[in-house]
């Protein structure tokens, strides 16, 4: 974590507004410390300091210095012993996605890719190879504590333990919480909306193919796709299984640097250029036109949901089986329309963390019972139209172990692991030779 957040955090250094009218000092680097045969900068811990201190709004001080330097110095542990092992292998493919993924986020930090170059002062590609060895060291480094973490587990009496540590009158209240199922159906797109839709990317296409348009440049300038926009619509190395079917068909058989024809997915329509293709990854440029949702038609949705919620209510077919055949939300429908934290993989979600239209949906509805057809924003930001089946309804409560079991237990588990992995990297770090040349002191070189 905290060599991502170096990494970041040299690059925003990058653009830090300076005042012209301050006297400026020469800042000498220097190496803080020795791990094996690596060096540790001071210049890496102030960039790992400055950006904690942004992220959690606190003031640099030479504890978070300390604790910056220790965990860098941890990170390069993690890395030696990473290495040693033989069993641990990072692939090309897996350091490809996760640079395109940080450079992506990087570049959407600091104003789109250009300005990531401009502040850099190199190109996207050399800033890649710049960063490959450092990314493939980190996933390396990762796999090496996920494996330790997934050994460490709790006992019941781990838990009760746990739990015991905390006195009565300390514990915490717990909202309200509820268990959902649900099927969806998005509303069924107008032809007014579809014929606006493809004019415009009718439009952009030919100034493109016929006009001999840039096609980032009329991308970042139109594309409506918020996670290639700004970058003109590329996605670097994305696996074929990692897209919807009907945009993995045309990008599967589309020859390298022609623009596609337009074409339909959930989102809306598309047309791309594929760059290359390496096995079932693809690196391609695409340009999405959303349909207008203010034309869509909600009636055949919520006349599908009625249908389904009929059968349901006269005992025709099981909730689960339902939502396999006829939701819409591929993440829920695959799990028979079971609702779960993203996050965490609990079922059991705390309703004021719900959205409003969520809430609507359950403020009045009785445990077992299946709701009207309403509005619902889904996570991928999309407006659609859901039935509801209200399993478990817990009423705001302060915790215990008895109805809280699991709840309680991730906590403990959290605490476990983090004992542990301390307790463990101290043992690496006696296989290793370690020279610490700096400690406090440094937090105002940080903070210049």
């Amino acid at each position: 974590m905290y060599r991502a957040i170096a990494l970041f955090s040299a690059f925003l250094v990058l653009l830090a507004p300076t005042n012209a009218g301050a006297q400026t000092q020469p800042v000498v680097d220097e190496i803080v410390a020795v791990v094996a045969d690596q060096i540790l900068l001071r210049s890496e811990v102030n960039a790992v300091v400055a950006g904690v201190a942004r992220q959690q709004g606190i003031q640099i001080s030479d504890a978070l210095w300390n604790d910056a330097l220790q965990q860098l110095v941890d990170e390069k542990v993690l890395v030696i012993h990473a290495r040693r092992d033989t069993t641990l292998t990072v692939t090309d493919d897996q350091v490809d996605q996760t640079l395109n993924q940080r450079i992506a986020a990087m570049s959407a930090q600091v104003g789109g890719e250009r300005r990531l170059e401009e502040a850099y002062g190199k190109t996207i590609v050399e800033i890649k190879a710049e960063l490959r060895d450092d990314f493939r060291d980190q996933i390396l480094a990762d796999n090496y504590r996920q494996r330790r973490l997934a050994q460490i587990k709790v006992t019941p009496s781990d838990v009760q333990e746990f739990f015991r540590q905390f006195p009565t009158d300390s514990l915490p209240t717990l909202p309200e919480a509820v268990r959902v199922s649900h099927i969806v159906r998005y509303p069924a797109v107008t032809q007014d909306a579809r014929d606006e839709a493809r004019e415009i990317l009718s439009a952009i296409r030919d100034s493109i193919v016929v006009g001999g348009g840039s096609f980032e440049e009329w991308a970042e300038a139109f594309s409506e796709d918020p996670g290639s926009a700004q970058n003109g619509g590329r996605y670097e190395n994305m696996s074929l299984g990692e897209m919807v079917p009907e945009f993995a068909a045309v990008a599967s058989r589309a020859a390298p640097g022609v623009v596609s024809g337009i074409f339909e997915t959930e989102f809306g329509l598309h047309i791309l250029r594929v760059n290359s293709r390496r096995g079932d990854a693809v690196d391609y440029n695409h340009i999405l036109i959303q349909f207008d949702a203010a034309k869509s038609d909600p009636q055949v949705a919520i006349d599908h949901l009625n249908v389904v919620r009929d059968s349901l209510l006269a005992g025709e077919i099981q909730f689960a089986e339902a939502a396999r055949r006829h939701s819409e939300d591929q993440r829920s429908a695959a799990q028979g329309g079971r609702v779960i934290d993203p996050q965490s993989g609990e079922r059991d979600l705390f309703i004021e963390a719900l959205g409003p239209f969520w809430q609507t949906a359950l403020r009045d509805l009785p445990v077992d019972s299946i709701s009207v057809p309403q509005e619902v924003e889904l996570l991928n930001g999309r407006r659609a139209y859901h039935i509801v089946l209200l399993t478990r309804r817990t009423p705001a409560h302060q915790v215990n172990i008895q109805t809280d079991y699991a709840f309680i237990e991730q906590y403990a588990l959290r605490q476990k692991q983090s004992e542990e992995i301390t307790k463990w990297l101290r043992g690496l770090r006696k296989g290793v030779y370690i020279d610490i040349r700096a400690e406090a002191g440094a937090a105002s070189t940080a903070s210049n």
